[in-house]
């Protein structure tokens, strides 16, 4: 017994119509694959596989939208309208807290943009899904980049600075006198060290967020994150590199900066 609402297709009407969602599911597919390959490239937990599905995802629910509705109501969409509501909690789960800033919201903001081209694709609407594409992958690789160079963007980069600030030795292979000099000479080094690298941030105006520190054979290392735009970080590299304070500066890209 055939529920009451349902559509009843005949066998060709039925091939006919799954000829067309087929095409709307790989027309998704591909959308969403597009954005999802920028994803990948910069290395974020929304990947390929996650916007070809949620794209795909977003497209069949709207395609079964109007077979779920039935003939008993006029509206077609109400399925697909509660599409948005459940891309916003998959988007919340993207976005992270940290102690400085908040993380991830790009990549919230692209699933919601997702998910609308799958409903795009879904609805049959070829160009504006492709259209809409484009305009996504150019405002994930160029506007960035521009924001950047004209230097309104603020973004994380990790500085480690490293200097040789000797080693210690034990009491009983260089005797009292000795070790404790040697100590006081490391603590000396450490301490002109940190002071040159607060220096420079507290000429800059930013904080240091020390992320890592340790010593191999009298290296000292101190890995921080600073969070500013590229004029700012400019100075600040150039700083620590000048400092007689410090031997090496290496700067690392924030692997979780959007």
């Amino acid at each position: 017994m055939v529920a009451p609402g349902m559509n009843h297709w005949s066998m060709a009407e039925h091939v006919l119509l799954s000829g067309v969602g087929i095409r709307r599911l790989l027309m998704a597919c591909a959308m969403g694959g597009a954005v999802g390959v920028e994803r990948e490239f910069r290395h974020k937990d929304s990947g390929l596989r996650t916007n070809m599905l949620l794209c795909m995802g977003a497209a069949l629910f709207t395609l079964m939208s109007i077979e779920l509705a039935g003939d008993s109501t006029p509206n077609k969409g109400q399925v697909a309208a509660n599409i948005v509501q459940g891309i916003g909690f998959l988007g919340a789960g993207l976005i992270l807290h940290t102690k400085n800033r908040i993380l991830g919201l790009t990549s919230a903001a692209t699933v919601f943009v997702v998910a609308a081209i799958g409903m795009t694709c879904g609805a049959g609407m070829y160009l504006e899904a492709l259209a809409a594409t484009v305009l996504v992958l150019v405002m994930l690789q160029f506007v960035g980049v521009a924001e950047v160079r004209i230097g309104w963007h603020r973004y994380a980069m990790i500085y480690e600075v490293r200097a040789d600030v000797g080693a210690t030795l034990p009491k009983d292979v260089v005797g009292v006198e000795r070790a404790q000099a040697l100590a006081d000479g490391v603590s000396a080094s450490l301490y002109r060290m940190q002071s040159a690298i607060l220096k420079v941030l507290d000429a800059a105006g930013q904080r240091m967020s020390v992320l890592e520190r340790d010593n191999i054979a009298g290296l000292e290392r101190m890995a921080f994150s600073v969070t500013a735009t590229r004029r700012v970080h400019e100075r600040l590299l150039h700083d620590l590199k000048a400092s007689d304070e410090t031997d090496q500066v290496v700067v690392f890209r924030d692997a979780e900066e959007e």
